[in-house]
């Protein structure tokens, strides 16, 4: 029920500027596990062949780390100056530094105990956080190669602002990556919003049964973690918005009325 009416008051913009940002700073503040470093709900191939190789501390964040892999590898990285708007705990801009190697690679996150928390246990040469608005991008203009976004556009004020600084920030040519969920009735503005941007649609995809399988293959994992790094009275809680199985978000997911899906875009001009 809570999660519920919890996803119904973010369709609200006020109500996603008014809690996000002290929600995040509370997560990170509280919770300060080491080994908590995603907060995305996976990704899982359906043909588990083409599940990427991981170095052996990687190994337990395989499903929230396989969401930045596949979405990552539908552009090149390499040697590029990469922004990461939602960075969260960190752990995808890491991955991604270390496997990707972009040049540079800066993760933006609007909760500046969340950046700490990323400064402090990510360490590449290539990486760097730092705080900022996803509606006012503190970045000059045509300065990035590659900006992604996971997971993160829902808790936006304005999604046409953020569409409107990614088009700003993005080098000619350059690449913007999203993957998020939306309940389907509000995907036709979302992609309108995308498309007014002035970004050119390159692909795009309803990834769902993999979001449905990794929550699946995660699950034990997932609740250990969650009866392990929170006081029993906070459980319940992380297990509906952590999304395990049978959580109110899975069962949406299954029903149809949540889609995730990804977006791939290019800034032609």
């Amino acid at each position: 029920m809570w999660a519920s009416l919890f996803l119904e008051l973010t369709e609200y913009p006020w109500f996603r500027r008014l809690v996000w940002r002290p929600v995040y700073n509370h997560l990170a503040k509280k919770f300060p596990a080491k080994d908590w470093l995603f907060m995305n709900y996976g990704y899982d191939p359906l043909n588990e062949s083409e599940r990427p190789q991981l170095e052996a501390g990687d190994e337990p964040h395989r499903y929230p780390l396989q969401l930045y892999h596949f979405l990552a590898s539908q552009t090149l990285m390499q040697g590029k100056k990469v922004l990461e708007v939602g960075s969260g705990r960190g752990g995808g801009s890491y991955y991604l530094a270390r496997y990707f190697k972009p040049g540079e690679i800066i993760g933006m996150d609007i909760a500046e105990n969340a950046v700490a928390f990323s400064n402090e246990n990510h360490k590449s040469p290539n990486l760097r956080y730092v705080a900022g608005n996803a509606e006012k991008i503190p970045f000059e203009d045509r300065s990035f190669d590659v900006v992604i976004n996971v997971e993160s556009s829902h808790a936006y004020g304005s999604i046409d602002l953020f569409f409107h600084e990614v088009k700003r920030i993005l080098k000619p040519g350059g690449f913007f990556l999203i993957t998020d969920m939306r309940d389907p009735k509000n995907i036709p503005a979302f992609e309108k919003s995308l498309l007014d941007s002035g970004l050119a649609l390159e692909r795009q995809q309803v990834i769902t049964p993999n979001v449905l399988k990794a929550i699946d293959s995660e699950d034990e994992l997932k609740r250990a973690r969650i009866a392990r790094q929170v006081p029993p009275a906070y459980v319940r809680f992380f297990e509906e918005f952590g999304a395990v199985k049978g959580s109110q978000l899975e069962k949406d997911f299954m029903a149809g009325k949540l889609v995730y899906f990804w977006y791939v875009l290019r800034n032609d001009v």
